[in-house]
């Protein structure tokens, strides 16, 4: 099995698009904004409330997961699909720039940015990273959750592309 069979056969699996935010605290005088599009994110446990979220290994994100234990993620909604792709970005210039002009809010329990507009956002706080190939799984104990908005539907990524559900 070649690796672009592997990615063909996984890019069919529908999966819902999130943006994991964490802010660090130690870049410049009042730190920066940090944020990663991903799809594989899930619920791991109701009690304890965990989720998880799986990040490149060397990436920005998981450099600073590694150092900083808070981070957030949002929901994304079908509307929101210009923020998924405008941080999924590869070769990008600077966080800050990204974060400019999206609305968001601060986490009262994780101190990251909780995207305005999106389904839910959650507030975690890291309780195990495993290295799995090419990736670190972190899971998180949530902490807080919030529902900023009810409507629209999910943002969707499969084969390839962002979708919505009709």
């Amino acid at each position: 099995m070649s690796s672009e069979e592997f990615r063909a056969a996984m890019s069919r699996f529908t999966a819902g698009v999130t943006l994991v935010t964490a802010h660090d605290p130690d870049s410049g005088a009042r730190g920066e904004d940090v944020g990663m599009t991903a799809t594989a994110f899930m619920s791991v446990s109701l009690d304890p409330p965990l989720v998880l979220v799986s990040v490149r290994n060397g990436s920005r994100m998981d450099d600073l997961l590694a150092e900083q234990p808070l981070w957030a993620v949002s929901l994304l909604s079908e509307s929101q699909r210009h923020i998924a792709g405008r941080f999924a970005m590869k070769g990008r210039l600077s966080d800050r720039l990204l974060f400019e002009d999206i609305p968001y809010t601060r986490g009262t329990a994780s101190g990251a940015p909780l995207i305005g507009g999106a389904l839910a956002v959650v507030e975690c706080r890291t309780e195990q990273r495993v290295e799995a190939g090419d990736h670190t799984l972190v899971i998180g104990r949530v902490l807080a959750v919030g529902l900023p908005s009810a409507d629209g539907g999910p943002l969707a990524y499969f084969r390839g592309r962002y979708r919505h559900l009709a």
